[in-house]
């Protein structure tokens, strides 16, 4: 990304769409509540937040579709949380718990978890299913063109 441009980061708290210069993309503050943009941890989506981070983010948007009571989630939780520090200025990493939000894992048609799904631009681009460590999931996004 060249100093000169901009791109859109969309608040993990408040939903508000920030501007980022190119020089800033990893750090900085949201202009409407303040909130760190880049904290390193996964965004929490809902079914109400969901389409404002995956249309309104200029950077990729990496969503990991989940539920409390899945194993494979869980051991998949720590690895996601590792890739959302490591990549916090290349990748946006959410997580929807499915039970929480069932209209939007309906709409994606996830019907196992964990589900990986890579949006671009607001559309799906790539999907994975099932637990990983860190590398492989690296791997797998390199392979998208993201890493």
């Amino acid at each position: 990304m060249s100093e000169t441009s901009s791109l859109h980061v969309v608040c993990p708290q408040c939903d508000a769409v920030n501007r980022i210069p190119g020089e800033r993309v990893g750090s900085g503050h949201c202009g409407k509540c303040g909130a760190e943009l880049f904290s390193g941890q996964p965004i929490t989506l809902t079914d109400q937040n969901f389409a404002r981070h995956i249309s309104r983010n200029d950077l990729p948007v990496l969503v990991d579709f989940w539920a409390t009571w899945c194993g494979p989630c869980q051991m998949m939780a720590p690895v996601f949380a590792q890739l959302a520090g490591r990549q916090k200025a290349k990748l946006r990493v959410g997580k929807l718990e499915t039970e929480q939000a069932p209209q939007t894992a309906a709409r994606f048609g996830i019907r196992s978890i964990p589900t990986l799904v890579l949006f671009r631009g607001g559309q799906e681009v790539a999907r994975t299913s099932g637990a990983m460590p860190l590398q492989a999931l690296e791997s797998w996004l390199q392979q998208q063109g993201v890493l």
